[in-house]
């Protein structure tokens, strides 16, 4: 049976043309995005009338979901940018990832963080205790300097190299009322290490943040490959030697790549 036409006996008539009218709409603006621009091609690719393109050109164009460029053709208009700027801000970020998380603490083992920066601090929005018992001073909700942990060098790695020296500022104005806190690195080995992290993909905690604790993290990123969030796997340095540390980190950039791509609506 064509469940397509049995649903559109379900539809009555009057229903049934806003929804291909809308259908329509959708599929003009997926081809422009395309880069179909002109009345033309976007009749060949949609296989449908020129008159019935226009119409539909005209609506978008008058809403602000496309823009005519005279003797050019047609391109996204400023109304979409605008809703994808909403939805980003929407993206239920963590109900996204969690299962990509979950996955990640079972096969390591150990405790999974999921955090974003704000600021010059990273907000930690998910931590998964592993299997291993043990206790660290991270906590969904609480923050950390950027710079002091493998989830902020993973994301601070591909920015702007000129906006480093803010975020080292920022973990320098951090009192540090432990004696045994860990001594801040130069500001020329963290350079080196997001450069390294750059390249790599991932990044590592060398007990920087808390002595004893090490971890790899790897950045989440957007449609625009700007990292907005990253992932992370955090042990003791007896369950973190080098040689582990330097396996998880295609491990763990392989878990933030695929919440990328559900972040994107990829499959």
């Amino acid at each position: 049976m064509n469940q397509g036409g049995a649903m559109d006996e379900l539809i009555p008539p009057k229903d049934r043309s806003g929804t291909q009218t809308l259908s329509r709409g959708l599929e003009v603006l997926q081809c422009v995005g395309r880069g179909i621009s002109t009345i033309k091609a976007l009749s060949q690719a949609m296989q449908l009338p020129r008159s019935t393109v226009a119409r539909s050109l005209s609506c978008l164009v008058r809403d602000g979901y496309l823009h005519k460029v005279p003797y050019k053709g047609y391109y996204l208009g400023a109304k979409l940018i605008e809703l994808g700027e909403r939805a980003a801000e929407q993206q239920p970020l963590v109900d996204i990832a969690r299962p990509y998380l979950e996955a990640l603490a079972e096969q390591t083992r150990d405790t999974v963080h999921f955090g974003v920066l704000d600021g010059g601090d990273v907000l930690y929005l998910c931590k998964l205790p592993g299997k291993r018992t043990l206790e660290m001073r991270s906590r969904t909700g609480g923050r950390m300097p950027a710079l002091a942990t493998a989830l902020g060098k993973a994301m601070l790695a591909s920015k702007d190299p000129s906006s480093w020296p803010a975020y080292y500022a920022a973990v320098q104005r951090v009192a540090r009322p432990r004696e045994d806190a860990p001594a801040l690195k130069s500001f020329a080995e963290v350079r080196h290490d997001l450069k390294e992290a750059d390249v790599r993909g991932w990044s590592f905690d060398w007990e920087e943040n808390e002595y004893g604790i090490r971890c790899v993290s790897a950045p989440v990123k957007n449609h625009v490959d700007n990292a907005v969030a990253a992932v992370s796997v955090t042990s003791v340095i007896s369950f973190m030697p080098r040689d582990r540390m330097a396996a998880l980190g295609p491990q763990v950039k392989r878990t933030a790549d695929t919440i990328s791509r559900a972040l994107r609506g990829e499959s």
